[in-house]
């Protein structure tokens, strides 16, 4: 039976349907919408899609937007099942102080970093980076254990905060360059590096903590290709990330 992968974000929700509930299925389908129109989704996006055997999210959004979604699910009359935060699961072990309270899907896209690293071979340290309207930068150990990470404005947040509290700024459409000499240029810059020297930041402190072991650096969210092209490191994108770990955890659960 298909698998129906959703995740819920500050901005958007992203959904996809696998042929089944493994790393590596096949995608059937999938797609993205603004949380304003989620209420559509049954009769829009989801309405010829294939009956799902299972369903698996996570969601930052809040509650509201989980019950908006819920409904949405009645199509197929499928359980609404939701990733929370946990000590650990799927060969994870959560170091946070409070796990629960350690967004769901930071948790879940460590957890697809980890079965990234499993799937290549010997186990490295790893640098989960998400950019989308909040950026966080997370430290997974050789291990497995979260050691911890940073959570900072996405550019647009920064941007915005700058115009409202700035006298004469406003929001640019500057460009990345080493010598900004414009306004523009050093607003898109400044937000931009920001983020740049953040990761480069979290990444030493990893290699430091690994004996010197360089992390794979794996970038996600909806603004990483923005960044990518500034950030002086090694790095691979993978859109899929928060999907990845999804089905990992899926898999995980129907093993148990």
């Amino acid at each position: 039976m298909s698998f129906l992968a959703i995740d819920i974000g500050n901005t958007r929700l992203k959904w996809a349907q696998y042929a089944s509930p493994q790393p590596g299925a096949a995608v059937l389908a999938h797609g993205a919408v603004f949380l304003e129109t989620i209420d559509e989704l049954a009769e829009q996006e989801w309405r010829h899609l294939a009956h799902p055997g299972s369903m698996l999210g996570c969601v930052v959004a809040g509650e509201a937007v989980r019950r908006r979604v819920e409904q949405q699910l009645e199509l197929w009359d499928i359980p609404a099942r939701w990733v929370v935060s946990s000590a650990h699961e799927a060969g994870v072990v959560n170091g946070y102080d409070h796990p629960g309270r350690l967004g769901s899907d930071r948790w879940v896209a460590l957890i697809g970093a980890r079965g990234h690293v499993r799937a290549r071979g010997p186990a490295r340290p790893v640098l989960v980076v998400m950019i989308g309207t909040a950026v966080t930068v997370d430290a997974l150990d050789r291990e497995g254990r979260f050691l911890g990470g940073l959570i900072l404005p996405g550019h647009g947040i920064m941007l915005r905060a700058l115009e409202s509290g700035t006298a004469g700024l406003r929001v640019p459409t500057g460009e990345v360059v080493p010598f900004p000499a414009n306004t523009s240029d050093a607003l898109t810059s400044g937000g931009t590096y920001a983020i740049t020297g953040a990761i480069e930041r979290m990444r030493r402190h990893l290699a430091e903590r690994s004996g010197g072991e360089q992390p794979l650096v794996l970038i996600t969210g909806g603004a990483g290709w923005k960044v990518s092209p500034y950030l002086d490191m090694p790095h691979e994108l993978v859109e899929t990330l928060i999907f990845d770990g999804l089905l990992q955890i899926q898999a995980h659960r129907l093993a148990l």
